[in-house]
């Protein structure tokens, strides 16, 4: 049996985004962050119930700044504590998982999605994805990227306006474009 284009996207293979199934489950995404994003600061538990129905898994204590963005909410597997400040995007076409205890900065993006280097297989419209793994207690700065397929250790600090290219060790201070190790915290 061929595979569904949710099946490709998920094992990070080409696949259409804009098949109907996706399509609708970006739409639910988009109506729950639209509900999200509007809500204020007193609203605190209709915010929860917001992100229990939007996240795939949601740990104790997960606080999100409105406005936030992602793509489908359902692979993202956030650990306990886990602080999001304001105007992050996740593009979690494929498994973002953020570890317990991880910070981001205001305006801090997440990228699982990319797309062929081939401009002429680019063109004709399939995407990719790839996963990206945030080790627990790690800090990221105030718009840093990070890329597809990147994986960063526990306890790591990521720079402000960092770009995450490639995998960063456990227990660093890591920062620039592209991101690089400046020195071991342990």
């Amino acid at each position: 049996m061929a595979k569904t284009e949710k099946q490709k996207m998920l094992a990070g293979e080409l696949y259409l985004g804009n098949d109907p199934e996706l399509v609708a489950e970006r739409s639910r995404a988009r109506r729950l962050l639209r509900a999200f994003n509007d809500t204020l600061m007193e609203d605190g538990a209709l915010r929860q119930t917001l992100l229990r129905q939007l996240i795939g898994e949601l740990g104790e204590g997960v606080y999100i700044e409105p406005p936030f963005h992602c793509d489908y909410g359902a692979y993202l597997r956030l650990g306990a504590r886990v602080y999001m400040n304001f105007q992050c995007v996740i593009l979690d076409c494929n498994t973002v998982t953020i570890g317990d205890d991880v910070a981001f900065g205001p305006n801090v993006h997440v990228y699982a999605a990319t797309h062929p280097l081939d401009a002429d297989e680019r063109i004709k419209g399939p995407e990719l994805t790839k996963p990206v793994s945030i080790g627990a207690k790690t800090w990221v700065g105030g718009g840093s990227i990070i890329l597809p397929g990147v994986t960063i250790g526990e306890g790591v600090t990521i720079g402000a306006g960092s770009v995450v290219t490639k995998d960063i060790p456990p227990y660093v201070l890591a920062a620039g474009n592209p991101c690089r190790v400046i020195r071991s915290l342990r």
